[in-house]
């Protein structure tokens, strides 16, 4: 049963393709009558076998050049049972895929032409033959007088034979149009780079969000635990105090909130993070937003900025990030106060972030691993730049030197 599903699919396949060819059959018939000194010529079945030869070039050069893709991936899809896979969506044609186009196109209406043909001849003919045992006349078939008995039954025979063989031709017809349908209606190695590409761009923008969001939500997690330890241990004696910590708090939680749902909105499955300009709409925080940072840290940040004017936008809002990662550790892992160094030498941003030893966690816990160093050191890395993270001297540091130009 599944089998005659997929074959009546596939029929009506080449019957699409058999009246698709015929209008270019009825314009070569017509044309073939007037080469012909005006004779007259049967439109209804145009089955000359010249024609048919002569109109198929003109059948592949409109291939090359009318929008019969669409129609012809759907057809192969839907009727055929193959699956196609999708071109880049909104990429100019090419001549590589127009002419594999026109390929298919033209093996699709050359093949559905002439199963619609037999499809139109033979099994009119086969009922009629059937017929022929019980009709007890005497009938022309094909010019031939047909008596009844043996004679009819023969012709019956011949029928239905003629009606299997038809079934068979339709059937390794549309297998042969299933197997090159996927090469000739897929993507041709041009687009296949060109959605390589995107989906490469679309994962490193994936990855940039998912840096952003840990470096964000983990700088706004830390401050948002030890501002909270510090109101409570001062809510009695102190209550200003408390309440412009909690108010940090609150600052801090609706910011990464904010962040956080900017980017799960731009993650959400069938959308593209990285849209149609190639970068998110997420907003890029830049060094220039390092006092609302330093505000908003929790703890005492005694900074030394410099003239950040020559540093590029692309640097700048990393270099931010890096900043906001280092801030985070040196709360999680250091005591306050911390001291910021932000200053360009020699074509270089160079970074320092460094506070004494000693966990700044409420409650003696210690902060477990993550991913805050390894996401600076890629962030570094990609940049063309060094750093230097971790315990040392006394405390907890991290020392990043990012060019300012790229390296030959």
């Amino acid at each position: 049963m599944r089998w005659n599903r997929l074959l009546a699919r596939r029929w009506a396949c080449l019957i699409l393709g058999g009246a698709l060819l015929m209008p270019y059959m009825m314009v070569g018939v017509l044309v073939s009558g007037v080469l012909r000194g005006g004779e007259t010529a049967n439109l209804l079945l145009p089955a000359q076998i010249g024609v048919f030869a002569a109109v198929l070039p003109v059948v592949a050069l409109t291939g090359l050049f009318l929008p019969v893709r669409t129609l012809e991936v759907n057809a192969a899809e839907g009727l055929l049972g193959v699956r196609v896979e999708p071109g880049v969506a909104g990429a100019r044609r090419s001549w590589q895929e127009r002419r594999r186009t026109a390929a298919w196109f033209t093996l699709h209406l050359a093949i559905g032409g002439i199963a619609s043909g037999c499809t139109l001849a033979i099994i009119p003919f086969t009922m009629f033959s059937l017929a022929l045992p019980f009709t007890g006349g005497a009938p022309d078939v094909l010019g031939y007088r047909v008596d009844g008995g043996w004679t009819a039954v023969g012709w019956a025979a011949a029928g239905v034979s003629l009606l299997v063989l038809l079934v068979l031709l339709v059937d390794r017809s549309a297998a042969l149009l299933a197997r090159v349908a996927p090469a000739l209606l897929g993507p041709t190695p041009a687009e296949r780079l060109a959605a390589a590409e995107k989906h490469a761009r679309t994962l490193a923008e994936r990855n940039r969000l998912a840096r952003e969001l840990h470096d964000s939500v983990g700088h706004a997690l830390s401050v948002v635990t030890l501002q909270a330890a510090a109101a409570g241990r001062i809510l009695d004696r102190d209550p200003a105090t408390a309440r412009t910590a909690l108010a940090a708090i609150e600052q801090s939680a609706r910011a990464a909130l904010e962040d956080l749902d900017h980017v799960l909105g731009l993650l959400r499955e069938g959308t593209d993070p990285a849209g149609e300009g190639g970068r998110s709409t997420m907003p890029q925080a830049t060094l220039a937003q390092l006092p609302e940072l330093v505000a908003g840290a929790g703890v005492p940040v005694l900074t030394e900025v410099g003239d950040l004017g020559a540093v590029p936008g692309t640097v700048s809002r990393e270099a931010y990030r890096i900043v906001q990662e280092a801030l985070t550790n040196a709360i999680k892992h250091g005591r306050p106060p911390v001291r910021l160094t932000v200053a360009v030498r020699d074509h270089t941003l160079c970074l320092e972030v460094a506070n004494r030893a000693g966990g700044a966690t409420p409650g003696g816990a210690t902060p477990g691993g993550g991913r805050g160093v390894p996401g600076m050191r890629e962030r570094v890395r990609l940049l063309g730049g060094e750093i230097d993270a971790g315990p040392g001297e006394g405390g907890w540091r991290v020392r990043v030197r990012l060019p300012l130009r790229s390296q030959p």
